[in-house]
C-alpha cells in the first residue's frame, strides 16, 4: 500500500467522514454479475461421529488443508470449523464447480488423518467446544460477548453455516434494485432459515427448535446481531446502526490491551475521541464484528442459513438464493410471495422479531412460511435455465423441493426422526418430544423450556 494512503488509513477520522465511508464502501450498486458463497463445515471423526476431535488432530486438519492449492480462501474458526470462500463467479455454476472442486480435495485431505467434514448448523457433541484459535480478536471477542451469556461462545466455537453472496443491484427501483434486493434478502431470509433450518437441539433454551443455530445469532448481542429497521434506505439505515453498535475492542500493541468500555458506540468513540481517536482502520475492523443476518460488504451477504447435510446439500441454497436474487422474473414472484409476511416483523428487527423465531423455531410447520417456500422453490427451479444452471443442480434443488418442501419438511425433521429413533419414541412436527425424550435419559442435561425470548442465555446442544 503507498505510503500516503497508509497514512490516510491510520488518521482520525470524522463523524462525518465515517457516515460517507460506510454509505459508500458498504453498498456498491450496479448490475447483477457476481455470485460467491461461504461453506462452514464441523470436522468429525470419521469412525465415531458421537466423538469430540481433540485440538491436536483439529490443528492437524487445517494444516492439511492449508497446505492444498485451492481456488477458495481456506479459514479456521474459533471452535476449529472450516470454512473455505470462494471468489466471486461470473456464474452460478462457475461458484459451484469451484467450491466443489475444492471440497473434493479438503476431503481426501483429512481423510487419512480419520477426520471428515460435516455440514450442520451448531455441534451437538458438546455445549462448549474448547476455542482453538488464541488471537487477540477471539480473545476479546470472547470477553465481549460473555458480559451477556453463554450464546456468544457457542456463535463462535459450534456454529456453521452456508453463506450466500450476491451483488447489492442497481441503484435504480425495479427487481434488481438496491431498496428491493435489501428488502427481500430481509423478508426472505425467515423463508430461508425454515427451509433449510438444520441445527435441532434436544436441551435447553431451543429445545425442540429446528434451527437452533438461528437462535443462538439472535442472543449474541441485542444490538449488533440484529439488521437495520427496513422502512429506512439501506444505506442511511445500515451507517446509523453501524455507528450507534457498541465497539468490540480499542485495539492495541498488545493483547492485554485489546479492550473497550462498556457501551461505548463507535459514534461516542469518534466524538469524544478516548480512549484515542478512531482511525480509518478501526472503522473497518468494527464493520467486520457486525454480525446481522444480511451484512453488506459492498455486495450482499447472506448469512442465516445453517449449514446442510450431504456432500452437496450445501449447494441448493446456494443455487435458489441466486436464482431468487438475480433472474428478474424469479425476483418479482419471490418478492410478491414474501411480502406478506412483513406484517410479522413489526414488533422489531430480523432475526428478532416474531417471523424469525417463528421460522428458527418450526421450520416449514409455519403455515405461511411453508406456503412461501414452495412459490419461491417453484420460481428458482423456473429460474435456473435461465441462469445457466449446471444440470447437476437443477436435480439437487428439485430432489430437495421433492423430498422437503412439497411435504413441509425441512433438513431438522430427518435428524429429530434419527434422535427419536434413539430414544424409542415419536418424533412430532416440532421435535418437541423428541428434545424431552433425550433430556429424560440417564445422564443428559435437563432442558429449559422454550420461551420466545431468552436474551443472554446460551443453549445446551
Amino acid at each position: 500500500m503507498p505510503q500516503d494512503a497508509m497514512g490516510d488509513r491510520l488518521r482520525a477520522v470524522t463523524e462525518a467522514e465515517i457516515e460517507a465511508l460506510v454509505r459508500g464502501i458498504c453498498f456498491k450498486t450496479g448490475p447483477p454479475r457476481c455470485t460467491g458463497a461461504e461453506l462452514e463445515w464441523l470436522v468429525y471423526d470419521s469412525t465415531d461421529p458421537r466423538l469430540p476431535v481433540d485440538p491436536g488432530r483439529l490443528a492437524a486438519a487445517h494444516a492439511a488443508a492449508a497446505a492444498l492449492d485451492l481456488r477458495s480462501r481456506l479459514t479456521v474458526e474459533p471452535g476449529g470449523q472450516l470454512e473455505l470462500s470462494s471468489e466471486p463467479a461470473g456464474s452460478l455454476t462457475e461458484c459451484v464447480d469451484g467450491l466443489d472442486a475444492d471440497l473434493v480435495a479438503v476431503r481426501a485431505a483429512l481423510a487419512p488423518l480419520g477426520l471428515e467434514l460435516r455440514g450442520l448448523g451448531l455441534d451437538p457433541r458438546r455445549p462448549e467446544p474448547p476455542r482453538v484459535l488464541k488471537r487477540p480478536r477471539y480473545e476479546a471477542m470472547e470477553r465481549y460477548f460473555d458480559r451477556t451469556g453463554p450464546a456468544g461462545r457457542a456463535m463462535m466455537r459450534a456454529s456453521a453455516s452456508v453463506q450466500v453472496c450476491l451483488d447489492a443491484g442497481y441503484q435504480e427501483p425495479g427487481p434488481l434494485g438496491l431498496g428491493r434486493r435489501w428488502v427481500l434478502a430481509h423478508l426472505l431470509g425467515a423463508v430461508l432459515v425454515s427451509a433449510f433450518a438444520h441445527s435441532p437441539a434436544t436441551r435447553g433454551p431451543y429445545a425442540g427448535w429446528k434451527s437452533a443455530r438461528q437462535g443462538v445469532w439472535a442472543d449474541i448481542d441485542r444490538h449488533r446481531s440484529v439488521a437495520p429497521p427496513l422502512e429506512a434506505a439501506p444505506r442511511a439505515g445500515w451507517a446509523r446502526m453501524a455507528l450507534d453498535a457498541e465497539v468490540m475492542c480499542v485495539r492495541g500493541a498488545d493483547e492485554d490491551s485489546w479492550a473497550a468500555p462498556t457501551g461505548l458506540t463507535f459514534r461516542e468513540w469518534v466524538r469524544t475521541g478516548e480512549p484515542r481517536p478512531p482511525t480509518r482502520e478501526d472503522l473497518d475492523y468494527h464493520l467486520t464484528t457486525l454480525f446481522p443476518p444480511v451484512r453488506p460488504r459492498g455486495h450482499l451477504e447472506l448469512r442465516m442459513i445453517d449449514a446442510q447435510p450431504g456432500t452437496d446439500g450445501w449447494l441448493v441454497p446456494v443455487a435458489v438464493t441466486a436464482a431468487l436474487f438475480d433472474d428478474p422474473e424469479a425476483a418479482e414472484t419471490a418478492y410478491r410471495a414474501v411480502k406478506g409476511l412483513a406484517d410479522r416483523t413489526a414488533a422489531g428487527p430480523a432475526p428478532r422479531n416474531a417471523l424469525w423465531r417463528a421460522a428458527a423455531r418450526h421450520g416449514p410447520a409455519d403455515p405461511e412460511l411453508r406456503t412461501a417456500a414452495a412459490a419461491c422453490f417453484a420460481a428458482a427451479g423456473e429460474a435456473l435455465p435461465r441462469l445457466g444452471a449446471s444440470d447437476r443442480i437443477r436435480a439437487a434443488v428439485a430432489a430437495f423441493e421433492d423430498r422437503y418442501v412439497r411435504r413441509g419438511r425441512c433438513p431438522a425433521d430427518d435428524r429429530y426422526e434419527e434422535y427419536a429413533a434413539e430414544a424409542g419414541t415419536a418424533a412430532p412436527a416440532d421435535g418437541r418430544a423428541v428434545a424431552r425424550s433425550r433430556a429424560g435419559r440417564p445422564g443428559a442435561r435437563t432442558g429449559t423450556p422454550t420461551t420466545d425470548s431468552h436474551e443472554g442465555r446460551g443453549p445446551a446442544l
